[in-house]
């Protein structure tokens, strides 16, 4: 036997229902149980229930059974788990059979009589105390209490009787022993007293205390002591003759007692009710527990069973109800029920006993309606309409027919205003109202909408509202209006009309619902799915909520969320087999869904007539408690511990959770995250595990939230850290290694394309050099070798002219001329057969120029460098100075400045010159297509470009020229040996450079 009670919210078991009422649950071999005895129940804080069984310990979750095994712990013993209990700390007591006692405490068992070195060879009995400490008797050590972290001793065995197999301690104090065949005994202040009389027999099984009361089961019957001062001889038999194997006591102060033949209940008020079902399929009740949900457990010889209380009550055949499938339903003023069967017959309800109505062919008819009010019942049937009245025990009838002036037999609507007026709808003639004894019909011709009524309604100002298949009838003060789907109704036949406490009027309609406020109908959209379907019937209860049944759905919705058009998940719920209903269909009468004075509302289902008390619902219910229980990495399986780290690869990560809520496991939904990776929190969904595959590594929090049986997402999340270790190439330093391999790369290649580019600029500068000196041996070979030998012979000829020869002074002239033609021949083919190797560096070269225009000597002059000079390649070296003496020339020689400067910067990217005065500038015009005759300027771009430079110039008349050229320092410069790359990079330059050496070579 276990106690262990929850504080919670929830609602136990109705002590106002029969017992047969309850929604029973079994779990045997067939649904997974392991098979056999079940010796204790109890449930820890996390929600798990743990059961006792002959074959071990078994964990619950609801769904799913789990048998711990000696493997599971190096400690667990194999065979029965006798006694389960709860300490006030939230740790699992656990009593095995020999020589153990274990505490399951933060997911470990420990054996607790080895750590502390106890010798015992069985613990016989064990509670929860008062103050919810463990009390435990033992064969060895007696009766102790384990409290501090140690046990105390409460009376030793040679103070004690033999064999205790119960206890409980009272809110006094005093501990209550229950033996095998002694008897009873109590221990208060250390001094163990015995109890001789008032015990129907010695062998007590079971002893509960309760608020100062002891309940006492034995062998031949349960005993109840009162306690506050009467002695046990004056206990009360409440039970004679009945083996009271474990008792418990609820949440409601029921005092539930298991025996051999079943479970028995005795309410506050001493009532005792027998649980009248055969139990030869499951056996003898063997222990009890009241789970933080209410429902009750019952471990038996082959199983275990849960009783929990249902939403619903349903009355059917067996409760004596004439048929399964029902009609209208109708609660009259002295609180009686009466309802028909689909297929005829009427039957009155009232404290659970049924009662046929036989009057004037009642019960072979077909009621398709009932109204009424003070003055009886007013039953539309297929062959009239019936005034049923109550008189004494008997009923007096009346049927109205075609032949007394209703408009048709057929009266499927029937509804009694509150002047006493009966308006009886029909199934074609059209609508009859009754009254002062007669009655007046009103057609399509009169302005209603169809002669075929299916509801009818009267409102708070007094307006008659009529449903028909065309759409909904307003009549008020002789006029008609009629509502249809061009008003905004939904399409199809009007099924109900409701008003309810806000005096909106309900609309339900064989496409879905709608409601009408202040003459405008209103179409809801944004509702749950099953609203949409045929609506059937429609009732306020007290809290504010709609009761709605659809053809397959039972719904509870809040009235102001609904008007509003924005039902959100928490303001609707659906009802199913579940909470006691026998069917989810309801059935297309007038009336099929009614309230009665005390609040509870009477559903006509097609199976059964189901009732619900609203209220209790309101009150909170226990949450869903939520646990991360398993984590894996492409199945293989890792500790669920916070911080779990997950090594790579990876490609699957599989979490598995579970959500305690033990009333209807099925229904509890889940919603998760992942943050770090999901953008919020999924749908609400029933699988038990999430899955994320290919996740990047790095810090994870799985959080998981859960809804209880009732949909309620009242419980706290569960979360789970985990790390995901990267593979190597996901690691820093590969990725900073890659990072420095790729720059090196581009680098590799950036100066091997800077190489190629030198080294093709090279080949073209050798190949200039070449060509030059080809053409300098041909003009001295011919050209300049011709002029000599003329001039030769010239010379030779005036020799022997006589000095006063007229062509003397004309041949000398001409001896003049070619001679300043041999030496202007001379300088071009020096200039062109090698480079200026002569040439000084720049600065100093670009300052003789000036000394070329002595007449100029007047302007201010100066070349200024910046930057280190570095070693210029020959061929770039001559192109730059032959640039900049042109520029310079057209400054001294045409700009009429007075003001010329030369800027050299060495940088470590390029070469730049800059050339400015502050002359007259360049014409326009020429500095766009240059002077006819004159290649100055378009000789400085040719050289230019050759080179792979750029040149800029830049005139005006007001500021002068500018001319700007500039070099790239892979181009114009040699290469440094500091700067070459050092290892196989730099054997690399090398190689190329010996190759381009030995190619300039074989150029020359």
């Amino acid at each position: 036997m276990v106690v262990a009670y929850f504080v919670t919210s929830a609602n136990g078991l109705s002590s106002h229902k029969a017992m047969s009422e309850y929604i029973r649950d079994q779990w045997s071999a067939e649904q997974g149980f392991p098979d056999g005895p079940v010796y204790a129940i109890a449930q820890t804080p996390d929600g798990y229930l743990w059961i006792g069984t002959e074959k071990g310990l078994v964990r619950f979750d609801g769904l799913n059974f789990s048998l711990l095994r000696p493997s599971d712990s190096g400690i667990f013993p194999a065979g029965p788990i006798l006694s389960l209990a709860v300490d006030g700390e939230g740790n699992l007591w656990v009593r095995p059979r020999g020589p153990t006692l274990l505490r399951y405490r933060e997911g470990k068992f420990s054996d607790v009589l080895a750590d502390l070195k106890l010798q015992e060879s069985e613990i016989t009995a064990m509670c929860v105390g008062e103050n919810g400490e463990i009390l435990f008797s033992g064969l060895v050590n007696g009766t102790m209490r384990y409290s501090g972290g140690k046990f105390v001793t409460l009376a030793s065995v040679s103070e004690l009787p033999k064999l205790i197999i119960s206890l409980a301690e009272a809110v006094d104090g005093k501990v209550w022993l229950g033996t095998k065949d002694a008897g009873l005994y109590y221990l208060n202040h250390g001094r163990v007293s015995a109890v001789s009389t008032g015990l129907p027999d010695t062998k007590v099984n079971s002893l509960l205390a309760n608020r100062g009361e002891v309940w006492i089961g034995t062998d031949k019957g349960v005993v109840h002591w009162k306690g506050m001062g009467s002695s046990p001889a004056e206990a009360s038999h409440v039970l004679d003759d009945i083996q009271g194997l474990v008792m418990i006591r609820d949440r409601d102060s029921n005092i539930w007692v298991g025996t051999p033949n079943g479970l028995t209940r005795i309410d506050a008020r001493g009532n005792s009710s027998f649980d009248r079902r055969d139990n030869s399929s499951t056996g003898p009740v063997t222990s009890l527990f009241e789970d933080r949900e209410g429902n009750l457990w019952m471990g038996t010889t082959r199983g275990i069973e849960r009783l929990r209380e249902s939403a619903f009550t349903t009355y059917s055949i067996a409760a004596g109800l004439p048929a399964e499938i029902n009609g209208p339903v109708y609660v009259d003023p002295e609180g009686s029920t009466w309802a028909a069967a689909s297929q005829g017959g009427l039957y009155r309800l009232r404290e659970s006993r049924v009662r046929r109505v036989t009057n004037a062919g009642l019960d072979k008819d077909v009621v398709y309606s009932i109204s009424g009010g003070q003055d009886g019942l007013w039953i539309g049937r297929r062959e009239g309409l019936t005034h049923l009245q109550t008189k004494g025990g008997s009923f007096t009838t009346r049927t109205y027919t075609r032949a007394d002036g209703l408009a048709q037999n057929a009266v499927y609507a029937v509804y009694q205003d509150r002047e006493g007026t009966v308006w009886a709808g029909t199934l074609s003639g059209g609508l009859s109202s009754f009254r002062n004894g007669s009655f007046k019909t009103y057609t399509t011709a009169n302005g209603l909408g169809s002669n075929s009524v299916a509801s009818i309604l009267q409102t708070s100002d007094g307006t008659m509202w009529f449903g028909t298949p065309n759409g909904l009838n307003e009549f008020a003060n002789g006029q008609w209006r009629l509502y249809t789907s061009q008003n905004g109704m939904p399409p199809g036949t009007v099924n109900c009309l409701l008003q309810d406490s806000t005096g909106t009027l309900w609309i339900g309609t064989a496409n879905g619902l709608g409601f009408l406020r202040s003459r405008v109908i209103h179409t809801l959209r944004d509702v749950p799915e099953s609203l949409h379907e045929q609506i059937f019937g429609i009732e306020e209860d007290k809290t504010g909520s709609l009761w709605i049944t659809t053809s397959h759905h039972v719904l509870r919705v809040d009235r102001d969320a609904l008007s509003r058009d924005a039902v959100g998940e928490a303001d609707w719920r659906e009802y199913g087999l579940a909470d006691g209903l026998a069917s989810t269909q309801g059935v297309k009468r007038y009336r099929s869904v009614a309230s009665d004075s005390i609040g509870r509302i009477w559903i006509s289902m097609y199976r059964g007539l189901s009732v619900v008390d609203p209220r209790p619902m309101t009150r909170t219910s226990a949450p869903a408690l939520v646990h991360v229980e398993e984590i894996s990495a492409d199945g293989r399986p890792m500790n669920v511990v916070q911080g779990v780290r997950i090594p790579a690869p990876h490609q699957r990560i599989i979490l598995k959770y579970v959500g305690l809520s033990l009333s209807i496991p099925a229904r509890v939904r889940f919603k998760f995250r992942l943050d770090g990776f999901d953008p919020g929190w999924s749908e609400p969904t029933a699988a038990r595990e999430a899955m994320y595959t290919n996740l990047d590594s790095g810090s994870y929090r799985f959080r998981v939230i859960a809804s209880n049986s009732d949909g309620v997402w009242n419980g706290s999340e569960s979360t789970l850290e985990f790390k995901i270790e990267p593979v190597f190439w996901q690691t820093w330093w590969f990725r900073l290694t890659s990072i420095l391999l790729i720059g090196l790369v581009i680098l590799t290649f950036f100066r091997l394309r800077v190489l190629g580019l030198t080294k093709q600029m090279n080949i073209r500068f050798e190949e200039r050099l070449a060509e030059r000196t080809r053409i300098a041996q041909e003009l001295h070979d011919t050209l300049l070798q011709g002029c000599l030998s003329a001039s030769m012979q010239l010379h030779v000829a005036n020799d022997r002219l006589t000095a006063d020869s007229p062509a003397k002074p004309l041949v000398s002239r001409v001896l003049e001329l070619m001679s300043h033609v041999v030496a202007e021949g001379r300088n071009s083919v020096q200039g062109l057969r090698s480079s200026k190797s002569s040439l000084p560096d720049l600065e100093n070269a670009f300052s003789q120029i000036r000394h070329e225009f002595p007449v100029q000597s007047q302007i201010s002059f100066r070349v200024i460098v910046e930057g280190t000079p570095r070693l210029l390649r020959s061929v770039i070296r001559d192109e730059v100075y032959l640039i900049g003496h042109e520029a310079l020339s057209n400054a001294f020689r045409h700009a009429q400045a007075s003001e010329i400067e030369v800027e050299i910067e060495y940088a470590a990217s390029h070469l730049r010159v800059l050339i400015r005065d502050n002359g007259g500038g360049i014409d326009t015009q020429v500095l766009r297509s240059g002077r006819e005759g004159h290649w100055g300027l378009s000789g400085m771009k040719e050289r230019t470009e050759r080179i792979g430079g750029k040149l800029r110039v830049l005139s005006s008349a007001v500021a002068g020229t500018e001319v700007e050229l500039s070099v790239p320092g892979n181009i114009a410069f040699e290469l440094r040996p500091g700067n070459r790359p050092a290892g196989w990079l730099s054997r690399l330059y090398k190689k190329r450079e010996n190759a381009e050496k030995s190619g300039s070579g074989r150029a020359r």
